[in-house]
């Protein structure tokens, strides 16, 4: 699964088209398969919409599952940290959009949060 992951964010223009990426900031239990996965993305963002992603962790935030709906069925990919944990937003509301680098970097264990406009500088 890891090369899957992998292939999904880094190559998604390639194999899986992905418009919109979205974490959800309540964990998720990683034995959870599709349906489950696809159950919990309906609950938090209320459906799950063509070409995007749906980002989730475990409570430990060393593993992730990326559930994207490509318009005709659902692919689900999970990573696994070997060290570390990923960056994670705080519960403060369910769910974050995150922009494509934001995406490549949180899969990377990154600080997500300083990358995109969300990192410009806009005051010296």
């Amino acid at each position: 699964m890891h090369a899957l992951a992998a292939v999904l964010v880094a190559r998604s223009a390639s194999v899986i088209r992905i418009d919109a990426a979205w974490l959800a900031t309540d964990p998720l239990d990683m034995r959870a398969g599709m349906d489950t996965a696809l159950a919990r993305v309906i609950a938090v963002f209320g459906s799950a919409q063509p070409h995007h992603a749906y980002v989730f962790a475990n409570r430990r935030a060393t593993r992730m599952k990326v559930l994207v709906h490509d318009g005709i069925g659902v692919w689900l990919a999970a990573r696994r940290l070997h060290r570390g944990k990923f960056v994670w937003a705080a519960p403060s509301t369910t769910h974050w959009p995150l922009q494509t680098e934001q995406l490549q970097a949180l899969v990377l264990g990154l600080p997500w949060q300083r990358v995109g406009a969300a990192g410009a500088i806009t005051i010296v």
